[in-house]
């Protein structure tokens, strides 16, 4: 990569070089690193190369760096940066401008649906105040709500007039976008928060191809706007929906026009609940938004993997979901245009939700074994509580274990115990228990990543309990080292 950067050497502008800079260092955004943070491994270990190298060239992409890297490459890239330049490297004669930019202006693009803001940040090159700004650029990232609220694309331009332009044209002949001018303190507040979603999930981002390339220059570039607003809130966001309330407007939804033709009530209402909570819980409190995106998501996506429906519930939750869309789009006064999509969109996804959504009982699984192991309807949890509890079924030294209820701390016990042959010392029962309680709730989600990382590797699931017992035993009671410690086992030897 420092063999790389001599064509640094070559670029006019310190753009041309951050955005160069910001590729490079792109190619491990995300990438996971045997030995830690693929941040310090890679990005530290890239500093410490440049350092020994001593060329204009490693001289130049450590002046990027300090700009366009982490807190620890920054400061670490400085210093050695600092250190070349005592010792008379040469660098570019842009190379003092890196980073010398200052807002001129924030936008955003929002649909009237709410499932995304496209915000467009413009900036320029300004040395001090008494110089002209020069070389003005757009960062433009798009914030997707139907990804709770993560960035997932984001792109630079220097033609800024003619895309603001473009945008202003596109909303004043589209009535389901909007398009304005925001503070700089909102826009960063917005893009800071979306950039923390995108980094939170432990599986690669669905995020464009070329976020990566792009995301340190974004990063950089918040910083030059200012602090101190909160974000703004997306369209159509409420307070939050107390139980009570949710009942409240599932019964206000039952009772109206839209709902009249449903002829399955005990069934329509138990959708409705679905629908409310995916609004609540997976939307910003958002019940009431509907979108072709947001009703194919939750029909063909989230359904499926988190929630157990009875074959009556199943019938009926396609129609019950259109219903909604008639009653929330009255709500939110969506206009008609934007109806009729989204009707359609749901319509369309009808035909696909009966091979989406596969009922486990249609694996062989007894519902009244999946209703011991779901007591919460929480599909997503099947595996996890299965791999808890493996034996649930039968009888046992006089036990009916089809008697036995996994979610009960007693059963839970003697369930253990049985997995065991019966026999097994009490302290490190309690150790199994505690480690079948935390994958029975999900906490940490990193301990199921950890023990499928585990079983992939071909080890016997009593092993890989005792790996994971050994980690928490080791660790203790503070969940963040705990849920390091789980992600550190991704790349462990094949055997334990």
């Amino acid at each position: 990569m420092v063999q790389a950067a001599r064509e640094l050497l070559a670029v006019r502008t310190p753009l041309d070089a951050e955005l160069m800079v910001s590729d490079m260092i792109g190619a491990w955004w995300g990438r996971r690193v045997r030995g830690g943070d693929v941040e310090q491994v890679l990005g530290e270990g890239l500093v410490d190369y440049a350092a020994k190298a001593g060329t204009p060239a490693s001289l130049t992409l450590m002046i990027c760096l300090a700009y366009l890297g982490t807190a620890r490459q920054g400061a670490k890239a400085e210093g050695v940066a600092l250190a070349m330049m005592e010792t008379g490297v040469a660098r570019p004669g842009w190379a003092d401008r890196v980073g010398a930019v200052k807002p001129a202006g924030c936008y955003v693009s929002r649909d009237a649906y709410g499932d995304q803001d496209t915000v467009i940040c413009t900036f320029d090159y300004r040395w001090n105040e008494s110089e002209h700004p020069i070389d003005r650029h757009a960062l433009v990232m798009v914030v997707d709500y139907n990804m709770r609220g993560m960035a997932r694309d984001a792109w630079v331009s220097s033609q800024v007039d003619k895309l603001l332009e473009e945008a202003r044209a596109e909303a004043a002949g589209n009535p389901l976008l909007l398009f304005e001018e925001i503070q700089p303190e909102q826009a960063r507040a917005l893009l800071e928060s979306a950039m923390k979603a995108t980094r939170e999930p432990k599986t690669p981002p669905p995020v464009s191809e070329s976020f990566s390339a792009y995301h340190a220059f974004a990063r950089a570039r918040l910083k030059a706007l200012p602090p101190g607003r909160k974000r703004p809130a997306p369209l159509h966001i409420e307070a939050p929906y107390s139980r009570e309330r949710r009942a409240m407007l599932a019964a206000e939804f039952l009772a109206s026009d839209a709902a009249e033709h449903l002829s399955d009530p005990s069934a329509a209402s138990r959708c409705a609940d679905h629908i409310i909570d995916y609004g609540c819980e997976q939307d910003f409190n958002r019940p009431l938004r509907v979108s072709p995106t947001k009703c194919e998501t939750f029909l063909l996506d989230w359904l499926p993997r988190k929630v157990m429906l009875s074959e009556a519930e199943q019938e009926a939750m396609p129609h019950v979901l259109a219903a909604w869309v008639r009653f929330a789009a009255r709500r939110t006064a969506l206009p008609e245009q934007g109806l009729k999509a989204t009707l359609d969109a749901v319509w369309e996804a009808i035909g696909k939700f009966p091979e989406a959504y596969r009922d486990p009982t249609s694996f062989g699984i007894d519902r009244p074994l999946l209703e011991r192991l779901l007591p919460d309807g929480d599909l997503s949890a099947l595996a996890r509580r299965a791999f808890a509890f493996p034996y649930l079924q039968g009888v046992h030294n006089g036990i009916d274990l089809d008697r036995l209820d996994p979610a009960d701390q007693a059963d839970r016990r003697t369930l253990l115990e049985i997995d065991h042959g019966g026999a097994i010392d009490q302290e490190h029962l309690a150790w199994h228990e505690e480690i079948a309680t935390r994958l029975w709730d999900g906490d940490p989600p990193q301990l199921w990543e950890a023990a499928q990382r585990l079983l992939d590797l071909g080890h016997d699931r009593h092993d890989v309990l005792h790996v994971l017992i050994e980690i928490a035993e080791r660790i203790g009671g503070d969940p963040e080292e705990l849920a390091a410690a789980l992600d550190d086992i991704a790349d462990i030897p094949d055997e334990i």
